[in-house]
């Protein structure tokens, strides 16, 4: 498809836009010529079905040229965080939405093997290989509500560079049999590079302030954010709030002054099978147990739920936490 001018209701759109701008930050605002490009780039994306200036030059007839549309997106002083956010309360204001679940979740995405002008490229392990890749890892925070999901923030994870040298190094002197005090010690965080965990704590203060007025239910994240410093650090700023997340299955507890892998405590303890709904849809038969049980990395006692999906040979194993 090809057009000549914006899509009406686009144009609407970012005009609303706009006018959000302006209450949040009285001294900002889309200029005409921003908000023209702004509505020819989502014209071009909905009728081209990719992000590309050449694409959008071939579809709207050479309206914008290639080379304009690359220099507003660089050189034009957008404030994109507040436009992002403003986006989003319009959406959720066109829907009727006041609560939902935060889920936080991180991506990886292949590039280039030379990427020199792509941001925060760097090697990925692959775990459908077993191998590696140069590529992108992105940290996401979605809104999930009865009506619609939605992302609603999202940052580039890069790993810091020290870090990686001494993990290489330090693995290099295990293998020499060289013990743990005569190896260098490990560096200290640069605040530089944060963690995936720091990430989504990021992106979970950056909503709570745009969005103050949504009720947030509960916060999901897979094991990767199941620690007890990332989850007891969220649920006290956000106590209302309850957080969940997972246990692998080879994380240690105590039960009756024994320690077992959780996965062997639920195996000498199954659960019951019992009837739920799938989101809210399918009625499904699943294997459900519990127990309060004392986690020994998180150095506490934490309830901890054991879900077996049908076809699934594993359990996952939940941890809700709210103060």
């Amino acid at each position: 498809m090809i057009f000549t001018q914006p899509l009406a209701f686009i144009t609407e759109f970012v005009e609303q836009l706009d006018q959000g701008i302006r209450e949040c930050a009285t001294n900002h605002k889309l200029s005409t010529i921003q908000r023209y490009w702004l509505s020819f780039c989502l014209t071009g994306i909905l009728l081209s079905n990719q992000v590309c200036w050449a694409g959008f030059e071939r579809v709207g007839l050479g309206g914008y040229q290639q080379a304009a549309l690359s220099w507003m997106f660089r050189q034009s002083k957008i404030l994109w965080p507040l436009l992002f956010h403003v986006s989003i309360m319009l959406i959720l204001k066109k829907y009727g939405i006041t609560e939902g679940v935060l889920v936080g979740d991180d991506s990886d995405h292949p590039r280039a093997k030379v990427t020199k002008r792509i941001f925060a490229a760097h090697k990925i392990f692959d775990k459908k290989t077993g191998g590696w890749f140069n590529g992108q890892t992105v940290v996401l925070l979605y809104l999930v509500t009865a009506k619609v999901s939605l992302a609603v923030g999202f940052a580039f994870y890069q790993p810091d560079p020290a870090i990686a040298a001494w993990k290489i190094a330090d693995e290099a002197l295990k293998k020499q049999g060289v013990k743990k005090a005569a190896r260098p010690a490990k560096p200290a965080p640069n605040p530089a590079y944060p963690s995936k965990l720091d990430l989504l704590i990021q992106l979970l203060q950056v909503f709570a302030f745009y969005h103050p007025t949504v009720r947030v239910k509960a916060v999901l994240a897979d094991a990767l954010y199941g620690s007890a410093a990332w989850m007891n650090r969220v649920s006290v700023q956000w106590p209302q709030m309850q957080v969940i997340s997972q246990l692998h299955k080879t994380q240690k507890i105590r039960f009756r002054q024994r320690e077992m892998t959780v996965a062997h405590y639920f195996a000498t303890y199954p659960g019951v099978t019992q009837t739920l709904r799938f989101r809210g849809g399918e009625a499904i038969t699943v294997i459900l147990g519990s127990a309060r049980l004392d986690v020994n990395a998180h150095q506490q006692k934490r309830f901890v739920v054991a879900l077996k999906y049908p076809g699934e040979e594993d359990a996952r194993y939940l941890v809700p936490v709210r103060k």
